[in-house]
């Protein structure tokens, strides 16, 4: 193991998010290396962490004064063993190429997990949305898409969004695939309803993130009813686990976003959710005007860049959630949630607690979910979206519900079988690891060295 971190590390040495995202693999799959010689002996590991292609591009693009604005454009096609890419995108200015292939290394065993025959990918942009423009956010995504759509396709690699791509830059980007493309294909997910979209696709990633911690909480003869829950962010996927867990009879009482968070001791019912969605989805406001209208609430600036912790996570409650984004629990917040005795941790996020974090948790007799595994729900959906696509048909909202259910139900199963196999029951960050690892590395077997 040593020796391919030492590779990554002299060829890489500034990507520690990526490196990041290595290690808790490595960690885990050691004992399916020991056990499978061969694994070793056909390279596996080196050529995993590898991506099959990176490319970078030029997005340059005209804000509303006539200014010209150039940004950098990123798409990264880690592993095609299983199926055609599957790339989210992300618009963010902390974007760059470590964080998208820690993405698209993820992105490679969460798709796996979830059963389709989907690789793994990532892509994006250092632009930032926040202030942006409807025309603005249109001319970016135009500018983006002009070299995008020479690397995507329906048998090629499907993109569907991340943080700063909701419907509005799905739509954009979708527009101009089809104008340059001349073909109107499902290269995209998360479309609008009337354009080719799943029912149940904007809900999926949070919705999934719920059904997959009920399954864990069921381990344990508990259920959601009357449970107190952390939830961080504010965006699609913190919206519709709020909103799943409120339907269960949950309590929640936290959300936010990059200026700090609210917390409302009376609880955020769906008329409150409701306020937060049009806050955030339509008008791009702030979580904190949440306080102007529910003044039992109270909002609390945090700046993570001067805080060695977040105040979010010292609430005392049953059960958290971080939604938001990548190491957003480090060891004094993972303390913080034990030491209030937190029942469960679940990541709707990717990768959002630091490996100190983790091993704090996994130290502890609490429930604990890794993303790859309870936040896979929206690349589950993405896939039914694109078998709808195919069929020229559209399922009602309870039927893909009800296979959205079905396929975190496995993936939670799964991930509890492996870690049996492998000696560490109960572990679902050993057991994610390693499911999804066995499936990709046995086809790139298959398919040799190529």
């Amino acid at each position: 193991m040593s020796d391919i971190l030492e590779i990554i590390n002299t060829r890489d040495p500034h990507e520690t998010e990526f490196v990041q995202a290595v290690v808790e693999v490595l960690d885990s799959v050691k004992p399916v290396l020991d056990q499978n010689p061969h694994y070793r002996q056909a390279a596996v590991l080196e050529r995993i962490v590898e991506p099959e292609r990176i490319v970078t591009f030029r997005v340059p693009w005209t804000d509303d004064q006539g200014n010209v604005n150039v940004n950098r454009g990123f798409c990264v096609k880690m592993n095609s063993a299983i199926g055609p890419y599957k790339t989210a995108l992300r618009f963010h200015p902390s974007v760059n190429q470590s964080i998208l292939k820690f993405l698209a290394f993820e992105q490679v065993f969460k798709n796996a997990l979830t059963t389709m025959p989907l690789g793994g990918g990532a892509g994006g942009s250092d632009f930032d949305p926040k202030g942006k423009s409807d025309d603005e956010m249109m001319r970016f995504c135009q500018s983006f898409m002009r070299e995008l759509y020479l690397l995507i396709g329906v048998n090629t690699d499907i993109v569907a969004g991340d943080i700063g791509v909701g419907s509005r830059e799905i739509g954009y980007l979708f527009g101009m695939y089809k104008k340059l493309s001349n073909e109107f294909a499902g290269a995209l997910t998360g479309k609008g309803l009337n354009w080719g979209g799943s029912l149940v696709r904007a809900q999926a990633a949070g919705y999934g993130c719920v059904y997959f911690a009920a399954e864990m909480m069921a381990t344990r003869n508990m259920t959601f009813e009357g449970q107190v829950c952390l939830v961080s962010g504010s965006g699609n996927v913190a919206q519709h686990t709020a909103e799943k867990l409120i339907e269960l009879g949950a309590k929640v009482v936290t959300l936010s976003d990059s200026a700090g968070y609210i917390y409302d001791p009376e609880g955020i019912d769906k008329t409150k959710l409701a306020f937060v969605k049009r806050l955030k989805n339509f008008r791009r406001g702030r979580i904190e005007e949440y306080v102007d209208n529910y003044p039992g609430a109270i909002f609390t600036q945090v700046d993570l860049s001067h805080h060695r912790s977040n105040p979010l996570w010292t609430h005392r409650a049953s059960c958290a959630f971080p939604c938001a984004t990548q190491n957003e629990i480090n060891e004094e917040d993972a303390y913080a949630l034990i030491n209030n005795n937190v029942k469960l941790v679940c990541e709707g996020a990717n990768m959002p607690c630091t490996p100190e974090a983790s091993a704090i948790f996994l130290r502890k007799p609490i429930l604990y979910a890794p993303g790859k595994a309870a936040n896979a729900g929206g690349v589950a959906v993405s896939g039914l979206e694109m078998v709808q696509n195919s069929q020229r048909l559209k399922w009602l909202a309870e039927e893909v519900d009800e296979r959205l259910r079905i396929i975190m139900k496995g993936i939670h199963a799964t991930c509890l079988e492996a870690a049996e196999a492998y000696g560490t029951p109960g572990n679902y960050l050993n057991g994610a690891n390693i499911a999804g690892f066995t499936k990709v590395v046995d086809a790139m077997i298959d398919q040799g060295v190529v």
